[in-house]
């Protein structure tokens, strides 16, 4: 055995000291070279010892200790391919949808089947067409589903179809579904929720008649004409969609609407039943999105009562701050805020009294897990960056307050991911020289049941192909503000030389690209690059998410100036190191990225020698309510916040190369925002290279595309 070692580590070295292999982007987008397996996505049953996977068509139950299959819920023989399931709440039934088709981000049109378990049979859902958002009743015994802008419910006992709502049109009106902007920025598409007693359904209805319209060309080719898609989009300053909430009650058959009295032009971000089944929680944000306020409506009375309101002189982040939890003794629910000038949890009372703040200290709670009332004290479980903005860490917390527990031990970002009865959590750890590890923990006794993935495949090839490690670093701006940054260097850096750099940038509020762990966005190209003689960096600017409601809110009131001045600085920085080659300095990015790579290129461009900008927002003026008011105000309010920092004001600044590269069906940051640059510089007499993917969304997805877009990007860069 210890001759066996002795040659095998002989034989590592080799591989160390021969010459690592070529990233070819052919690897990285075509073959799949270097996958990352992220171990699966555990679908727990209601008993924390099993779970299921579909694979194959086949939908297996697994026992969570060994990791084994031990029998088959469903397989299908019929020739449709299986795109999701659900389990009803007794686990007896499965909900199955096949031919998804995709609206916009998260919202699909589906054929739906119900499988019996114990009786072996499966019916369509319903024979009218395509269904969206279907979804069990707690009792099992029902679903609701939406249809061509209506809600609907199926009784599986008796077979009978029940339409809830009947005057949904489109562009109209639309029952138990989101419109668009909805769906993009407060991020779901099902908007309706059964109560616990399976006899009432809260639901939203949205009256988008007098929304403007968006249009967009779908070339379909080779198709002789395209055609022409419209759909409501309501750009900064324009009008919303006028949303109420309605309880239809499945007893008597009424719908009742609710009263939030004569206002309209507000948001309903959230709604979720508290545990006693006739109490509805309601959240309303104003307009401007600087006041929440959480209303309990009675069923019984039908009295609306204000329990929670917080003001801010920016704005509520109402998708940062949405953790609302409503605790099994129907006395008391659990609200995240940044009230404190960082994210905590607190908890209150029905009546919105405050028992008390949960979580305190000058760092974030990232994200709210839930709460275990199944034990004998009540087990808080949430991620935090309490450690260090960098990194993520799992913790526990008596409700009570009084005990705390870091569970998580390796440097780095983890995400956990718990059984219903908490009996058990998958966790998932990384950080900056560690690919993905995955491993099944109890909770109780904090036992290693289970290591589920640890990439060692990924690990043998980043090796072979010589990958960069991340490096952290950090610097102080020119306002005495710490920032931090990533780098990746080519191998044998060579520090007496000069290198090309690429920036890396995105910028937008909340976000963050800079932390440890493994990778990142975009992580493979930049690698490639880096084997190409590059230098990639990475910068979070002011506005950007981890530290506090301060830092992050900034950039309020004027989206692009800190964010600008922060990217320059931190250039300036690299070039004060006296690694950079001051002649080949490049800035790219995507979306806000894309937004602000663009501004660089236009502004600084005594620092940038090139840039790429994809899918950028150049006009603010073109982009949705919900999200460009929460940081910029109505455009009628804050016309200099709104153009000041456009790159469209500052088109005839352009002396550098630049490449902008769009997708033409674009739903989210529509081809108006490339268009208009691009008419910007042909009126300054500007020269750039420009190009649009015919029928491709924000993300671009498809590898051809995908491949084609990352292989003209490193020409660009490489040029």
């Amino acid at each position: 055995m210890t001759k066996f070692l002795g040659v095998l580590g002989i034989a590592w070295m080799l591989v160390g000291l021969a010459k690592a292999q070529t990233i070819t982007l052919e690897d990285i987008y075509l073959k799949n070279t270097f996958q990352l397996r992220y171990g699966q996505y555990f679908r727990y049953l209601q008993n924390g010892e099993y779970f299921t996977n579909l694979e194959n068509n086949t939908i297996w139950r697994y026992s969570i200790k060994t990791g084994q299959k031990v029998d088959v819920l469903f397989e299908q023989v019929v020739p449709w391919k299986i795109d999701g399931y659900e389990l009803s709440p007794d686990e007896k039934k499965i909900l199955i949808f096949t031919n998804q088709e995709y609206i916009y981000r998260h919202s699909f049109l589906a054929d739906y089947y119900v499988y019996d378990i114990v009786k072996k049979t499966l019916t369509p859902l319903s024979f009218a067409g395509k269904q969206m958002n279907a979804q069990f009743s707690p009792d099992g015994l029902k679903i609701a589903f939406c249809r061509n802008n209506n809600l609907y419910i199926r009784d599986l006992e008796t077979g009978e179809e029940i339409a809830i709502t009947t005057d949904g049109k489109p562009s109209q009106k639309i029952h138990g579904m989101s419109d668009w902007v909805y769906e993009e920025e407060f991020g779901f598409s099902k908007a309706f929720f059964w109560s616990g007693d399976s006899k009432k359904i809260a639901f939203y209805t949205f009256d988008e008649s007098h929304v403007k319209e968006y249009s967009m060309t779908i070339w379909n080719a080779p198709a002789l004409y395209p055609q022409d898609y419209r759909f409501k989009y309501p750009k900064a300053g324009e009008q919303n969609a006028i949303v109420q909430i309605r309880i239809y009650n499945l007893e008597t058959k009424q719908t009742h609407p609710i009263s939030l009295g004569k206002e309209t032009d507000f948001y309903i971000p959230r709604i979720v039943w508290t545990q006693n089944h006739d109490l509805l929680s309601i959240t309303v944000l104003n307009r401007l999105q600087n006041k929440l306020e959480i209303f309990h409506y009675d069923l019984n009375t039908h009295y609306l009562k204000s329990v929670f309101v917080e003001e801010s002189s920016t704005y509520i982040d109402i998708n940062y701050c949405s953790d609302l939890v409503y605790l099994k003794d129907k006395k008391h629910f659990i609200l995240s805020s940044e009230k404190s000038g960082y994210k905590h949890l607190y908890l209150f009372d029905l009546n919105g009294n405050l028992v008390r703040q949960l979580t305190s200290g000058a760092w974030e709670v990232v994200e709210f897990l839930g709460v275990n009332e199944n034990s004998a004290y009540p087990i808080l479980y949430y991620l935090s960056n309490e450690v260090s903005p960098l990194e993520q860490h799992l913790y526990s917390l008596s409700l009570d307050g009084k005990t705390k527990k870091k569970l998580t031990s390796m440097p780095g970002v983890h995400t956990a991911e718990f059984s219903p009865d908490f009996q058990y959590y998958v966790l998932r750890s990384s950080n900056t020289t560690t690919p993905l590890q995955v491993r099944l923990y109890h909770t109780k006794s904090q036992q290693l049941v289970k290591v589920l993935e640890e990439n060692e495949h990924f690990k043998r090839k980043a090796q072979e192909f010589g990958f960069a490690p991340k490096e952290i670093f950090e610097f102080t701006n020119s306002e005495n503000v710490r920032l931090y940054g990533w780098i990746l260097k080519p191998k044998n850096f060579d520090s007496t030389r000069q290198y090309p750099l690429l920036i890396h940038v995105y910028g937008g509020p909340s976000s963050q690209m800079v932390r440890n762990e493994y990778g990142g966005s975009h992580f493979l190209w930049h690698q490639y690059l880096v084997q190409q003689g590059f230098i990639v960096a990475c910068i979070d600017n002011r506005g950007t998410g981890g530290r506090g409601a301060a830092f992050k809110k900034c950039t309020y009131g004027i989206l692009g100036k800190l964010e600008l001045q922060d990217q320059i600085e931190a250039v300036r920085y690299l070039i004060s190191q006296k690694l950079i080659d001051t002649t080949k300095i490049g800035i790219w990015g995507w979306s806000y990225g894309g937004y602000m790579a663009a501004l660089c290129l236009l502004k600084a461009s005594d620092i940038f020698t090139f840039g790429i900008a994809v899918a950028p927002v150049t006009s603010w003026r073109f982009y949705d309510t919900i999200y460009t008011e929460r940081f910029l105000g109505k455009p009628q309010d804050n016309p200099a916040g709104y153009d000041e920092f456009s790159p469209l004001t500052h088109a005839h600044l352009l002396r550098r190369r630049f490449l902008l590269i769009h997708g033409t069906a674009d739903d989210n940051v529509h081809l108006q925002h490339s268009i208009a640059l691009q008419q910007a510089l042909i009126l300054a007499q500007k020269q750039f290279q420009v190009f649009y993917y015919p029928d491709s969304n924000h993300s671009l997805n498809g590898k051809e595309v995908r491949y084609h877009l990352y292989q003209q990007m490193a020409n660009f860069v490489l040029q």
